[in-house]
C-alpha cells in the first residue's frame, strides 16, 4: 500500500490531533511522523537542522509502512525538499491537506491544548505565515467549519478508496 498522508498549517490548527486519530483509524503499521517531535524533542534544532532527520523518516516510512503520516507547520520553502523527496518516493500515493484557518481560530483552539501554556499569541503571530500552500503537491484545504471527526473521515476515505 505505502501512503503518505501530509497535513500542514499554522500552529494551533489541529494537525496534531487529527494525525493521532488517523494513525489509530489506520491501525498498525501506521508511522506517524511529527515536524515537533524530530525538531523540539528529539534535536532540539531549528527546521533545516532537523531536515534531513525528517527526510530520513519519511523514506524509512515508505519501506516500513503502509501509511505514513507527515503533520507539522511544514514551512513550504524550508521544507520543499522534503516535498520533493515524498514525490520520489511515494508518488501519486500522497494524500496532502494544508489547514487554511483565520489566526484568531488558531489561537481559540491553542487554548484548548494542554500544551497552551508553553507558547502564546506573541509566539503564534511570529511563526504565522498566511496561505502557504507548497507548490510540490497539490494540497486539499481543510477550513475551520470541518470537526475533527469530519476531518479524519475525509481523510480516512480519500486514502481508502
Amino acid at each position: 500500500m505505502h501512503k503518505l498522508i501530509i497535513l500542514r498549517g499554522n500552529s494551533g490548527s489541529g494537525k496534531t490531533t487529527v494525525s493521532k486519530e488517523l494513525q489509530k483509524r489506520f491501525g498498525r503499521n501506521t508511522m506517524l511522523i511529527s515536524q515537533d517531535m524530530v525538531r523540539l524533542q528529539m534535536l532540539y534544532a531549528k527546521d533545516a537542522e532537523a531536515l534531513p532527520l525528517i527526510i530520513q523518516l519519511l523514506k524509512y516510512g515508505r519501506q516500513n509502512s503502509d501509511i505514513t503520516i507527515l503533520e507539522g507547520i511544514l514551512d513550504s520553502e524550508v521544507y520543499e525538499s522534503l516535498f520533493e523527496t515524498a514525490v520520489k518516493e511515494y508518488g501519486a500515493d500522497i494524500f496532502a491537506f494544508y489547514y487554511d484557518l483565520p489566526f484568531e481560530e488558531t489561537l481559540r483552539r491553542h487554548a484548548t491544548k494542554p500544551n497552551r501554556a508553553e507558547f502564546g499569541e506573541q509566539d503564534m503571530r511570529r511563526w504565522w505565515k498566511e496561505k502557504d500552500y507548497t507548490n510540490v503537491i497539490p494540497e486539499k484545504t481543510i477550513t475551520r467549519d470541518m470537526s475533527i471527526s469530519d476531518t479524519v473521515d475525509m481523510i480516512y476515505n480519500a486514502v481508502t478508496k
